[in-house]
């Protein structure tokens, strides 16, 4: 079953096209990456998954009920999380999310036990004080709590951890990855390793346009090779080593990549003739690597792949 259908979706803000025929699915109780780079056009598609922009044509299925511009009764399935969540900032977190719940009309009686949960959930049970003096991350983590408030079926991220820094990241992560399996999740994002961390679909968008969408197994596996990285004692032993491996006929000398004493090739598995050439290359060259391993594609590798010119 899938909570979200998009189906030919186009949008356009003046003379400028920002959505090209989009058709995405996204399966109930998945984790789904959204990703692209700034101006890829995430931002709008979840507006309009929101009702909040009318599109020019296609239709939009929470749920398999229509999304309609304007006050859709399909938010009733969702929670929101934008990149920059605003507050009234002379309010509490309970006090914020009792406002919330009075407004979505929680039942009375259910609101303060759910608000106990949704604080605890994300790490602010024993927070008095106001909003005004939270960080990034707790305003993130608040964030997160008032779009659950409802218990939706599908939450949207919009670029939730673009300002924050490396541990509010991970505690961010760690909360989406949670709530697997208890509500479906689209994750906006142009931070690829977030993507890798906690989804288990994902869908790329350049241009206005889906360009690839997938498991991240099946998305390797179309568009990216393993790499074969070496490992040297020294920069200058890795450097020797790559001028000779770019001279190899068989290797792709544009794809041979240094940093520092590391060497990284694109691992082709043909008659193994990658490992042969690497070989080849360290006995003439009579160099003791300290480590040759092969290492699974990266999603920035496959994004690279996938927006590049054809």
């Amino acid at each position: 079953m899938n909570m979200l259908e998009i189906k030919h979706l186009d949008k356009s803000f003046g003379s400028k096209q920002v959505l090209h025929d989009l058709n995405l699915v996204v399966p109930q109780g998945s984790i789904f990456g959204f990703v692209g780079e700034n101006g890829a056009g995430k931002t709008t598609t979840m507006r309009l998954v929101l009702g909040l922009e009318k599109s020019d044509r296609g239709q939009i299925e929470i749920n398999h009920e229509l999304v309609h511009f304007g006050q859709t009764p399909t938010n009733r399935f969702t929670g929101y999380l934008p990149d920059v969540p605003a507050f009234y900032n002379y309010l509490t977190p309970r006090e914020y999310l009792k406002l919330c719940a009075q407004i979505t009309k929680i039942p009375a009686r259910q609101q303060s036990s759910r608000i106990d949960e949704l604080l605890s959930l994300v790490g602010l049970a024993n927070v008095k004080q106001r909003i005004n003096g939270f960080s990034r991350g707790m305003k993130q983590r608040l964030g997160i709590a008032q779009a659950l408030l409802n218990r939706p079926q599908l939450l949207i991220c919009d670029e939730p951890t673009s300002a924050l820094d490396p541990q509010g990241r991970q505690e961010f992560l760690e909360l989406l990855a949670s709530l697997r399996g208890q509500t479906t999740i689209l994750f906006s994002t142009h931070i690829l390793p977030d993507v890798e961390r906690i989804c288990d679909q994902v869908g790329i968008l350049h241009d206005g346009q889906l360009r690839a969408v997938g498991s991240l197994a099946t998305l390797k596996q179309q568009y990216a090779q393993p790499l074969l990285q070496i490992t040297m004692a020294t920069a200058q032993e890795a450097a020797t080593l790559a001028q000779w491996l770019q001279q190899n006929p068989s290797l792709a000398k544009d794809a041979i990549t240094t940093d520092a004493s590391v060497i990284t090739i694109p691992d082709a598995q043909e008659n193994n003739q990658t490992w042969t050439a690497v070989l080849e290359a360290l006995t003439q060259q009579t160099l003791i690597p300290l480590k040759i391993e092969q290492v699974a594609p990266s999603l920035e590798q496959i994004f690279l792949k996938v927006v590049q010119p054809t």
